[in-house]
C-alpha cells in the first residue's frame, strides 16, 4: 500500500524488481483505477498526485502468465488500465486494506490454472534462489531448455531477454543491502564501479542516493525488508 494524505504533491520512483504488478488507485476526488503494470527494466516516475492512495499485488512472472493468460511484452515499463471490476475488484476494496488482503488472497487460491510447465518452474526458481548470480549457460544446461528458446519465451512474455531479467534480479537483491547501509557490491559484480554502473542504470541514481531515500522517494527501498 502506498499512501499519500497530505495536499502536498509526493513524487515517488518505481525500480525494476522483476515482478508484474496489479494496482487500485484511487484520488482525493474519488476517480478509482485498476491497472496492470509489466516488467520494468529502468526507473518508472510515479506520478505526484496528492491526497490518493494505491493498493498493490505483485506477481512473479510466471505467476503473471498462468494467472491473466496474457504477454506483457507490450507494457515494458508502462501500465495497462484495466476495466474498474477486474477480476473482481471494486472500488469498495480500497476501504480497508486487512479486507483487500484476505478477499485477493481468497481469489487467487480459487482459480483454476493450467498445468506448469515444469521447465519454467525450474527456471525461475533457480534464478530466484541464486538471486541473479547464475549465468545464463548455466540454466540451459540445468533446466535441459535451450537458451535461444528461454530468450524466445522471455521476449514473447515480457519484452526482455534472459539476460536482462538476471540483471533485474541480481539488482533487486542488492537493494536490501543498500536499504541495510551497505553501498559496496556483495553480489557477483566485477568491481565498484560496475555495481555503480549497474545501480544507475536500473535507478538513474547512485547507491549513496538510494541508501539515504530522502522523503521515502524509492518505492522498493521503502517497502521491502532487509531480513
Amino acid at each position: 500500500m502506498v499512501s499519500n494524505l497530505s495536499e502536498d504533491p509526493v513524487e515517488g520512483m518505481v525500480l525494476p524488481d522483476g515482478k508484474i504488478d496489479l494496482f487500485l488507485y484511487l484520488d482525493k476526488d474519488s476517480n478509482f483505477e485498476i491497472f496492470l503494470s509489466g516488467i520494468c527494466n529502468a526507473p518508472v516516475l510515479k506520478p505526484p498526485f496528492p491526497k490518493s492512495q494505491m493498493f498493490a499485488v505483485s506477481f512473479y512472472p510466471l505467476a503473471a502468465e498462468y494467472i491473466f493468460k496474457r504477454s506483457f511484452a507490450d507494457s515494458l515499463n508502462k501500465k495497462i488500465i484495466v476495466a474498474a471490476n477486474f477480476m473482481g475488484f471494486c472500488r469498495g476494496d480500497m476501504d480497508n486494506f486487512d479486507a483487500f488482503y484476505k478477499k485477493t488472497c481468497s481469489m487467487l487460491q480459487h482459480l483454476k490454472l493450467d498445468p506448469i510447465d515444469d521447465y519454467k518452474v525450474m527456471l525461475f526458481d533457480l534464478i530466484k534462489r541464486s538471486k541473479g548470480e547464475i549465468k545464463v549457460e548455466t540454466l540451459a544446461a540445468t533446466t535441459g531448455w535451450n537458451s535461444r528458446e528461454i530468450n524466445r519465451y522471455f521476449r514473447k512474455w515480457l519484452g526482455i531477454t534472459l539476460k536482462s531479467y538476471i540483471d533485474i534480479i541480481k539488482f533487486s537483491n542488492s537493494l536490501k543491502h543498500i536499504k541495510d547501509g551497505d553501498i559496496y557490491p556483495k553480489l557477483d559484480y566485477a568491481d565498484q564501479s560496475h555495481f555503480i554502473r549497474v545501480v544507475r542504470r536500473f535507478s538513474g541514481s547512485k547507491p549513496t542516493v538510494l541508501k539515504k531515500n530522502e522523503n521515502d522517494r524509492f518505492i522498493q527501498l521503502t517497502t521491502i525488508s532487509v531480513d
